[in-house]
């Protein structure tokens, strides 16, 4: 559906019923189309992410779609995750920030949400989770106020984006670059796989199988990056990054130990910014953060305003919000066995505990 298909439903809905079904694969190409041209929809709700996370990570997918003469109003990616240790719940979308209906009509909105809660309850999960980024009708269920996000406007200009970073945050990313650094982009995921398992053990959190970001290079091709830096011709920092619409979003990053003497990380964001301004890009999404983490000062630092991720919950089975936060004290004492695990025992025992970690 084009931008000015979408528009024309928004001023002047069809006079027929909303029909919600769930969809198979056929209707890939419209329900992609469709994505593209939402103004709610993000890069995590188009076909191939949920595809992923059923091929990949062997879960449950259920794609929503909301039609009204034979025209899309709306869609809801979802996925069911089960794990003895975090939980049974609904998502949407699992292993992504962003999710929830992306609709053109309130109408749609509200009931894929109603659909979503009568699928939960059949499937018998504890919670229903749909991670939206804008607030939502009230008719929808409650937030939970745990997660924010940094995005900012970026210019064509590099001087301007550089300026524009705070003097301290500024002074990191220059001595990156006279520490001579340089961003290489990868064809494949071998560098950034060895990376990035290397910087999640140490930060005590089981990685992703290979085949899952494997599997995103291959299935959203140009609109998905992979970019690794290097200090005097050895790799020490990598970045898988997704490109959706005028927006660039950093998704997977990390470095080794060589990686913060040099400032490689901070270089490695800004050389990105820098490019992706350069191509036309205009938004530069930091992705979210938990107040108060590591990662929520990191992206502070740049300039970049936090704004609240509307996340909203339904209870099914549980009698309260989950948290399977690393930040949940339960989780701690995992975390620190986790983190002095040898690396090639990490990068094994991983990927059979991230798939669940939705």
């Amino acid at each position: 559906m084009s931008e000015a298909a979408i528009q024309s439903v928004i001023n002047e809905p069809a006079n027929e019923p909303l029909v919600i079904e769930v969809c198979t694969s056929d209707i890939r190409e419209r329900w992609d189309a469709f994505v593209e041209a939402c103004p709610e929809a993000t890069f995590f709700h188009l076909w191939g992410w949920t595809e992923l996370v059923n091929q990949v990570l062997g879960h449950s997918t259920y794609a929503l779609c909301a039609f009204r003469a034979g025209q899309i109003e709306g869609v809801l990616p979802l996925g069911h995750v089960k794990s003895f240790l975090f939980g049974n719940a609904l998502i949407s979308c699992p292993f992504a920030v962003y999710g929830g209906p992306a609709a053109v009509t309130d109408e749609a909105r509200e009931a894929l949400a109603l659909e979503a809660q009568s699928l939960a309850a059949q499937l018998g999960v504890d919670y229903l989770e749909l991670r939206h980024r804008d607030p939502l009708a009230d008719a929808l269920p409650p937030e939970k106020d745990l997660y924010v996000v940094f995005r900012k406007e970026i210019d064509a200009d590099p001087d301007v984006n550089l300026k524009a970073i705070p003097r301290k945050q500024r002074a990191m990313v220059r001595k990156g670059i006279k520490a001579g650094l340089t961003g290489e982009l990868d064809a494949d995921t071998d560098r950034f796989f060895a990376l990035y398992s290397e910087s999640v053990r140490n930060l005590g959190t089981p990685v992703m199988p290979k085949r899952w970001f494997e599997g995103l290079k291959s299935t959203f091709g140009d609109r998905t990056e992979v970019m690794t830096v290097t200090h005097e011709q050895q790799p020490i920092s990598a970045l898988m990054t997704f490109y959706f619409r005028d927006e660039v979003l950093p998704y997977y990053g990390g470095g080794g130990a060589a990686a913060r003497g040099v400032k490689a990380n901070d270089f490695m964001y800004w050389d990105l910014m820098r490019r992706a301004g350069e191509s036309g890009y205009k938004v530069f999404d930091y992705g979210r953060s938990k107040k108060g983490t590591g990662s929520y000062s990191f992206k502070r630092n740049w300039g970049f305003e936090e704004a609240p991720l509307n996340y909203r919950y339904h209870m099914v089975r549980a009698a309260g919000l989950p948290d399977v936060s690393p930040a949940n004290p339960k989780y701690q004492m995992f975390i620190k066995v986790w983190q002095r695990l040898p690396l090639p025992v990490s990068r094994g025992l991983g990927p059979w505990i991230a798939r669940y970690l939705g």
